[in-house]
């Protein structure tokens, strides 16, 4: 096994790449889990942008958006169906993604192309109460927290990374918590973040 390392190197081949899994739990200061937050780590080596893969939804049903936070890579497609028995008038203002999709009804779907990273706040034009978020992300290692508030991020290369956490209604700077963390070589390790949540403002005009 001694002759492994020099063989690789003279055949110009990496040695093995050891990962591990990155558990990130969200709760309020009093302990109550946060969903719906994205978790995104960016290993200190650096990351290959994320290759999109298809099937990102946002769908219109009993007048809402589902999901209320969806992640979505750098340069994929978002499809906006309305599965609702009215139309929508889907937009956002946002400086990661300025778009309007006009009046559309029942079973009609429209698409729309998220080239930047960023977050991108969702509204219909009629229906004022109707509001999510995209968060257009450059990392593969991304994942949303569940009723739990625990998100699991896995494959991490070992070493130093930097974890993002973000939720739209975050008491932080940019809706952000920034941790430094040393992802394991094997196996996983767990990561408490607190933060408290504000109250959602009023949709019109704030995206």
């Amino acid at each position: 096994m001694r002759l492994l390392a020099p063989l690789l190197a003279a055949l110009g081949l990496a040695a093995p790449a050891w990962a591990g899994d990155l558990s990130v739990v969200l709760t309020t200061a009093a302990g109550k889990p946060v969903p719906n937050a994205v978790v995104m780590v960016h290993p200190a080596g650096g990351v290959r942008a994320p290759r999109p893969t298809g099937g990102y939804r946002m769908v219109q049903k009993d007048m809402r958006f589902d999901p209320f936070v969806l992640i979505a890579p750098v340069g994929a497609e978002v499809a906006f169906p309305n599965l609702d028995p009215v139309r929508h008038h889907v937009y956002s203002f946002s400086p990661a993604k300025t778009f309007e999709l006009k009046l559309y009804g029942r079973d009609e779907t429209r698409h729309v192309r998220f080239d930047r990273p960023g977050v991108v706040g969702v509204g219909c034009n009629i229906h004022d109460d109707m509001s999510a978020f995209i968060r257009v992300v450059d990392t593969p290692f991304a994942a949303r927290t569940g009723a739990d508030g625990a998100a699991l991020v896995q494959g991490l290369p070992a070493g130093v990374a930097r974890v993002t956490v973000w939720h739209p209604h975050l008491k932080a700077p940019r809706g952000e918590i920034v941790r430094e963390v040393m992802a394991p070589a094997a196996g996983a390790a767990r990561v408490a973040v607190a933060g408290d949540l504000r109250s959602p403002r009023l949709r019109r005009g704030a995206y």
